[in-house]
């Protein structure tokens, strides 16, 4: 196991109330109603951002008092979607600086077991962290729980190959051991090795949403994440867009994208506030850049079809593949190889050579 130091939560910084109450207002009143499991999703990952980086809670706390105060009728109702209105509460509370319902409403989900009704470890995880915050502790959610998300987080092995729900359920993993980086916590270097492999392939394939989780996971563990990774999601953020008043609706859009590279950013210290919102009178609709390029597909079904002549070393893959793939795709890849030093250790085993062999021994 190595030591590793979470990040320190920051102090509440300086109020940003055009960008952070422009926000607030679109999530809140403009994208969604109340009602909708999206708005809760959405006003829950909002939220936890705001509160996580320290924002100042006077520019939000408007937006979201009367959802507050009927949020115990409204558990009541969708009991399913407590974890939901666990974080949104919490969120509100401390941005706030006081509030009671938050244990009232942590001692009634635990009371009524709701926790475990789920299959997911995962989930259950996540509403162990949740209710720790106002103190609330099951039995049920104990080291058993724990030993077994390590165990998957730490087969590294399996995050170099693309698989989207694996990769977004380890990077949560992280953030709900560290609490969101409140908590010291000792990873193994595995564990560590797993995020920067999910890094390298949501790199190559210029996915900014889960690129940008690995860095806030990796930071949160303790490790400084690439600069090249960084460097592109904050270019990456600069180009996005948002839609013409009356031209979009929110199904479908980026915003989360948008959040988490916002995210990424602003744990870097470097970007200490949100800093674009939808201009007053402009549709809430966030849009990432286009891409017109794809790495990763392009790596991938170069390796596909060279099927049997194809090798796990790098050092002979590269000029093979490089000479497959379109200019631009071979510039990416290049800036991939150079933003890590496990880039040979996880190309071995993203190739797939022997892979059958090696899984039948």
């Amino acid at each position: 196991m190595s030591n590793v130091i979470a990040l320190p939560v920051p102090n509440r910084r300086a109020p940003q109330p055009r960008i952070l109450n422009r926000l607030a207002r679109g999530f809140a009143s403009e994208r969604r109603g109340p009602n909708d499991v999206f708005w809760l999703k959405e006003n829950a990952e909002f939220l936890n951002v705001t509160e996580s980086t320290g924002q100042a809670g006077d520019s939000v706390i408007a937006a979201y008092e009367t959802f507050y105060a009927e949020i115990m009728e409204r558990i009541a109702f969708f009991p399913q979607y407590y974890r939901f209105f666990l974080s949104i509460c919490f969120d509100f509370e401390d941005l706030k600086g006081r509030g009671s319902t938050g244990i009232e409403l942590a001692n009634w989900v635990a009371q009524a077991g709701l926790p475990c009704g789920e299959l997911s470890d995962l989930q259950r995880l996540e509403a162990r962290r949740l209710l720790a915050r106002r103190g609330v502790r099951m039995p049920e959610l104990g080291a058993e729980l724990e030993a077994r998300v390590r165990d998957f987080m730490g087969r590294s092995s399996q995050f170099a190959l693309p698989n989207k729900k694996i990769a977004y359920e380890l990077t949560h993993a992280v953030f709900y051991l560290t609490e969101y980086g409140r908590k010291s916590v000792s990873f193994e270097d595995a564990v560590l090795t797993s995020l920067e492999f999910v890094g390298l392939w949501a790199f190559i394939e210029m996915n900014a949403d889960l690129l940008a989780e690995v860095c806030v996971a990796m930071r949160f563990a303790g490790r400084r994440p690439p600069e090249i990774w960084e460097g592109w999601i904050a270019r990456h953020l600069r180009n996005f867009s948002f839609a013409p008043s009356g031209a979009a609706t929110p199904a479908g859009d980026d915003y989360h994208e948008f959040l988490m590279c916002q995210w990424s950013l602003m744990c870097t210290q470097d970007v200490p506030r949100f800093e674009a919102a939808p201009p007053v009178g402009i549709s809430p609709v966030f849009r990432r850049p286009e891409v017109s390029v794809a790495p990763l597909r392009e790596m991938s079904e170069c390796l596909f079809r060279l099927q049997g002549n194809r090798s796990g070393r790098w050092s002979i893959m590269r000029p093979v593949l490089t000479a497959m793939m379109s200019p631009e795709a071979q510039t990416h890849l290049v800036d991939a190889e150079a933003s890590s030093a496990r880039f040979s250790e996880f190309f071995e085993l993203f190739a797939r050579v022997g892979f059958l062999e090696r899984a039948a021994s």
